[in-house]
């Protein structure tokens, strides 16, 4: 079985510059790089996972977290971070924490057993307690999408009260008034912020909300079903449905579609982020999307720069906001 040694003799290089260019290539020069790679390949050596572990102190492992792989904005923001992590040396472990806070921290307590490189988080954790976990914790963690005040981590985002600004003062422009909002799980941030980013756009027109339209549904397909069905049963139904999610975008207009109301013709509909196939939807919804792979892109960025070099890690917490994008679709009508 080839060694190190027969690599480093091959490519005429000692052996720690082999142990560079395997653990970070991108510090060695490329020639030299080159010759190692073919040496690697010519003696068929194989990195030994456990003995680099022990070496290193930690793997090339890397942890994602998330609230809900069933979303596939989450799915997307993955696939972006598995690419990145990839063209550096390392392979990404994946966790559904199915939006449970202690199943979340027990995730994060077994990736760091694991001697993980770092993990990027979508938090569903909350509150100062959880902060000071988070705080505390001893691997790099880089938070996306969602964060929780005071952990002092690097974060990753979109302008979350922007989203529903932008949805609720189109519906505003078209005449609308009795606007209902479905929202996420009340003191989760991205839901509290684009509740925020609606009633700021109400209360900026001088409309009054009515607050029985403003209604939790737990960023899930079922919650917005259920809530849906409720409004739209309503004998003062609202003219215009505000998904604060894309699933329970989706899961109005299904709700629509089942009680025999035309969207935008009785109802109009928009919501927060795309979903695959949005082109062949009928009525195709108005929504204001993040962009999925930048912030992939991102987070994976933030984490390798904190595990990579001792000033990466030494270096305060940013945080990195996107602006979303707003696309009109056919699910909204003047009225």
């Amino acid at each position: 079985m080839a060694t190190i040694r027969d690599v480093a003799r091959l490519a005429g290089v000692s052996i720690s510059t082999v142990s560079l260019a395997l653990n970070s290539p991108q510090r060695v020069g490329a020639e030299t790089l080159d010759r190692i790679q073919q040496a690697v390949k010519s003696t068929g050596y194989r990195v030994d996972p456990v003995a680099q572990t022990l070496a290193r102190g930690r793997s090339s492992l890397i942890g994602f977290v998330s609230a809900n792989l069933g979303n596939m904005f989450f799915g997307d923001i993955r696939r972006e971070i598995e690419h990145q992590a990839l063209d550096n040396g390392y392979f990404v472990l994946i966790a559904d924490s199915s939006g449970k806070a202690d199943l979340e921290r027990a995730l994060l307590e077994r990736l760091e057993a694991q001697k993980v490189a770092g993990i990027v988080l979508a938090t569903n954790g909350r509150g100062e307690d959880y902060a000071a976990f988070l705080r505390d914790f001893k691997t790099p963690i880089v938070m996306f999408d969602q964060r929780v005040e005071g952990a002092e981590r690097d974060f990753v985002g979109s302008d979350n009260p922007l989203t529903t600004t932008i949805l609720t003062e189109h519906l505003l422009q078209l005449g609308h008034r009795r606007i209902a909002f479905i929202s996420g799980p009340a003191g989760l941030y991205t839901a509290d912020e684009r509740l925020t980013g609606y009633m700021d756009a109400m209360a900026g027109a001088g409309v009054e909300v009515d607050l029985s339209l403003v209604v939790e549904g737990g960023y899930t397909r079922a919650g917005g079903y259920t809530q849906a069905m409720r409004l739209l049963a309503r004998r003062d139904r609202p003219t215009a449905i505000i998904g604060a999610n894309n699933m329970m975008g989706l899961a109005a207009l299904q709700v629509m579609q089942e009680m025999g109301f035309r969207c935008p013709d009785d109802v109009s509909l928009a919501m927060v982020d795309d979903v695959p196939w949005s082109s062949v939807i009928t009525p195709r919804i108005t929504m204001v999307v993040q962009d999925a792979q930048k912030l992939g892109e991102l987070t994976a960025q933030r984490l390798l720069a904190r595990i990579q070099s001792p000033e990466g890690a030494a270096a305060r917490p940013q945080d990195l906001i996107l602006t979303p994008r707003f696309v009109r679709g056919e699910s909204t009508k003047r009225l």
